[in-house]
């Protein structure tokens, strides 16, 4: 299967997760996790506030998907997903946040790690990326999300999303190195 392929497949989860009948289940809800729907640690990253949500997100992965497609493959793209977004899940249970949803921070952590893709390429875009990112998620924590984006998600931005999202794209950064540091002594 190709990245494209991969990426429509998840553009129509993620259309079928904004359906009535499957967002209420799968979003980011506090009080839900607590009573044992664990899924939704990382389901609530593929539920939207609403469609023009859903469609600027989907828009994002392809953009992110196709600058970044040469440090990637599907399992590669499949497993920084799901571990973002777990880790996306499990930090904002961590926040006094109740409720989330939008595939944004799983953004914004495939952008960092392929900026830091870039910068082990020798590419010296890569560090203007990471350092784009990471000015914006701090800029995002002091004065708080885009009142433009909120007005079109019809909620207010998770900038804590965003930021637990570079850190998760970091995060899986050191992992990949420590695993190939590990081998290398063995």
């Amino acid at each position: 299967m190709s990245i494209r392929i991969f990426v429509f497949i998840l553009i129509g989860i993620m259309a079928l997760a904004q359906l009535p009948a499957a967002q209420p289940l799968l979003a980011w809800q506090r009080a839900a996790i607590e009573q044992g729907e664990v899924w939704r640690l990382i389901s609530g990253n593929l539920t939207h506030t609403n469609w023009p949500h859903m469609i600027m997100n989907s828009l994002g992965l392809a953009i992110i998907t196709f600058i970044f497609r040469r440090y990637l493959s599907v399992e590669r793209l499949a497993l920084l997903i799901l571990a973002i977004a777990g880790f996306i899940g499990v930090t904002l249970w961590l926040s006094p946040m109740t409720w989330y949803a939008g595939l944004s921070g799983v953004l914004h952590g495939l952008f960092a790690w392929g900026a830091v893709q870039d910068i082990k390429a020798k590419d010296k875009l890569g560090w203007v990326l990471l350092v784009g990112v990471s000015a914006k998620v701090i800029a995002e924590q002091i004065s708080g999300g885009s009142a433009s984006s909120a007005e079109l998600i019809g909620a207010r931005v998770a900038v804590e999303a965003h930021l637990a999202g570079v850190l998760g794209g970091l995060l899986f950064v050191a992992v990949e190195h420590l695993k190939k540091w590990i081998a290398i002594d063995n």
